[in-house]
């Protein structure tokens, strides 16, 4: 059983400490009455009208000055759980753990966040479900006419480490190399090899990048949240033979487990996360709160921290974007581009995906997706015959 105490302050607080405005001195740790940011003197955030996160929106005076001098068994502040949404005015949620201890430390903040994103209430508890034979989708497009690929997700992080925001390069090393060791332990249909991303060669470079499976240091937001630190060091990506089954390690999650594959067979990808989900668990203990799930750095993630998604060919449908909006959030689905979050769609094709996570379980969530996709591909058959 994978379980570590260890414990370190993150390096990419961008807030200095000072005793006045002309002397300051670069400190992870705060226990001052004013602070600079990039060389502004604040006491609190300015927030402008440009800035649209659930962060600005809660963090009102009276819980910043509850909360700014407090820090968590592994040096995480309020000033780093917010970086990145005060860094991005663009960012709609604007806030990052750096450990399980932030969801309850920095409570008088995060609870709101999340009952607005999720409509859970601090006093609710998850649930969770990870038997495939309770989900009910029979393929719904066995033509393959509707749906290009199936592809679902969960993170999962240790228990008693540091998540990403937070963790040292020994600490992110070390989870590279017990789940890395664990996962070339698997067989069957899920054996495969682990590339680490530090050296790799240029053939398996060129391979993974084919196969859309290589991922990059992350965007703006995960770089001021400090998710790219000492990149590429300690990162990698596990997969099997037929290249239906991906593990990304110390990407935003420590863990990013993934099945996929072409068409609509939506159970079978099911079916075989929660087989190498479940071979996991015996090896590896996750971090998990019976309020909140399983912990993830970014609060959208929390609960069962799955997004089941297809992409999906709908021309017809797209034309009348209010119809097909309309649908998405009967059940409760998502609708983005194919690459992802803020890209646009190519040849009338979108990635949908489940929006609940958190108070549902997995089956819940995979059912939500299932029953929407019947849905979507249902009206577009009827445009069709128009």
């Amino acid at each position: 059983m994978v379980r570590v105490h260890v414990g370190r302050p993150p390096e990419n607080n961008p807030f200095i400490e000072c005793t006045n405005s002309k002397t300051s001195a670069i400190s992870p740790h705060f226990s001052y009455n004013f602070f600079i940011y990039e060389g502004i003197k604040m006491d609190y955030p300015n927030f402008t009208s440009e800035y649209k996160s659930l962060m600005a929106k809660y963090l009102t005076k009276d819980i910043f000055n509850e909360l700014k001098e407090l820090k968590t068994a592994n040096g995480y502040t309020l000033f780093d759980a917010i970086n990145s949404g005060i860094k991005n005015p663009d960012s709609g949620i604007g806030i990052y753990a750096g450990d399980e201890e932030s969801y309850t430390l920095f409570a008088p903040l995060f609870d709101k966040i999340i009952e607005d994103y999720h409509g859970f209430s601090k006093s609710d508890m998850h649930k969770s479900n990870l038997n495939a034979e309770d989900l009910n989708a029979v393929n719904p497009d066995p033509e393959g006419k509707y749906i290009v690929s199936t592809r679902i997700r969960v993170g999962r992080n240790l228990h008693n480490l540091p998540l990403g925001p937070a963790i040292s390069k020994e600490q992110r090393s070390y989870v590279e190399q017990s789940v890395s060791d664990i996962l070339k332990s698997l067989d069957g249909d899920l054996a495969g090899s682990y590339y680490p991303l530090d050296g790799m060669s240029e053939e398996d470079r060129a391979s993974l990048i084919a196969d859309h499976f290589l991922f990059k240091a992350g965007d703006r937001f995960l770089e001021a949240a400090g998710l790219n630190r000492d990149w590429p060091s300690g990162r990698g990506i596990y997969h099997n033979s037929a290249k239906t089954f991906l593990v990304w390690i110390n990407e935003e999650d420590e863990l990013r487990i993934i099945s996929m594959q072409k068409g609509g067979d939506i159970k079978s990808v099911f079916s075989r996360l929660t087989t190498a989900i479940m071979f996991l668990e015996k090896k590896i203990e996750f971090s998990y709160s019976q309020h909140l799930g399983y912990i993830t750095s970014c609060p959208t993630n929390l609960g069962t921290a799955m997004r089941a998604s297809v992409h999906i060919a709908l021309p017809k449908l797209a034309a009348d974007m209010e119809s097909f909006k309309a649908i998405a959030d009967k059940y409760y689905l998502q609708i983005r581009g194919i690459h992802g979050e803020h890209s646009q769609s190519e040849g009338g094709i979108y990635d949908v995906s489940n929006r609940r996570r958190l108070g549902v379980s997995e089956v819940e969530c995979v059912q939500d997706m299932y029953d929407g996709v019947v849905a979507l591909i249902a009206a577009e058959k009827k445009l069709e015959n128009f």
